[in-house]
């Protein structure tokens, strides 16, 4: 009996108790699109959709057990990682995934959480931009994560596309700096192969943003791991999280969580469709 591929994504981040964000929306996005999910948990935080109260590194024998354990038994066709905390966490994540050589690598640089929480220890950026980000595939900083990268304020258009310049020279292969968070229309601006790409999107009004940069993120992972193209791949993550934004759920008093499996569209029911079919 002939089975479709099987399609693999990791995710390293942090461990969100609400499950709207992290670990859980990753690996809810994963399954949504009928990639099958494996995770490395960097951190676990004890949070809501109001506000994060603690945080727990996992130890360093813990996070390189979990990365070599997995790639070594169920490996990976594409990874995304999220929060890592601390110094030592980037190096080590670095190193792993540097040593197993995963196809893409996709980061979604998290420095704070929607409440306000610190989530990247300043001792951890250099290592950051030094170790981790020439691996990517794909970086996907929101403005303010952008600006906190190249040490310089974003206001305008022209200081976006510095931005993302300047990111791709750390190492990058292509940068996403997300608009949503920015007033006006959500144009995420792509730079790739030394051209700009503005990719529209439409701006829902809701307050349920919980997950939303995890969960696009994880998005282009798994279409990565399906062995859609870069670009294409983020351009259906952005459909992706518009629909998940668009059913949203009515959970909890503060940031509301996305609805991570409200029904795919037709257009990305067709991609996964035909890379099933491909691969």
């Amino acid at each position: 009996m002939n089975h479709p591929p099987l399609f693999k994504a990791l995710t390293i981040s942090g461990s969100d108790s609400s499950a709207a964000d992290g670990i859980q929306a990753d690996l809810k996005t994963f399954a949504s699109l009928g990639v099958y999910g494996s995770s490395v948990v960097t951190a676990v935080t004890a949070q809501n959709t109001v506000e994060v109260t603690a945080i727990a590194e996992v130890p360093d024998e813990v996070l390189i057990a979990q990365i070599d354990t997995v790639i070594e038994d169920v490996g990976a066709h594409a990874a995304k990682v999220g929060m890592l905390s601390g110094k030592s966490i980037v190096e080590n994540t670095a190193d792993r995934l540097e040593a197993w050589g995963i196809p893409h690598l996709v980061l979604d640089p998290v420095m704070v959480s929607k409440s306000g929480a610190p989530l990247l220890q300043l001792t951890a950026m250099r290592a950051l931009v030094n170790e981790l980000i020439p691996l990517c595939t794909i970086i996907t900083p929101s403005i303010a994560e952008a600006a906190t990268l190249i040490k310089k304020e974003i206001s305008t258009a022209t200081d976006a596309e510095e931005a993302a310049k300047a990111i791709h020279e750390m190492g990058a292969d292509i940068v996403v700096i997300k608009g949503g968070h920015v007033p006006g229309s959500a144009v995420d601006l792509v730079y790739a192969d030394g051209q700009f790409t503005p990719i529209e999107g439409e701006r829902t009004g809701t307050h349920a943003t919980h997950g939303t940069g995890a969960t696009f993120s994880a998005a282009i992972t798994a279409f990565l791991a399906m062995g859609i193209d870069p670009m294409e791949a983020i351009r259906l993550a952005k459909r992706y999280i518009e629909n998940a934004l668009r059913h949203s759920l009515p959970i909890g008093e503060g940031y509301l969580p996305v609805n991570h499996f409200a029904p795919l569209s037709d257009e990305i029911a067709s991609a996964i469709a035909s890379a099933t079919n491909v691969g």
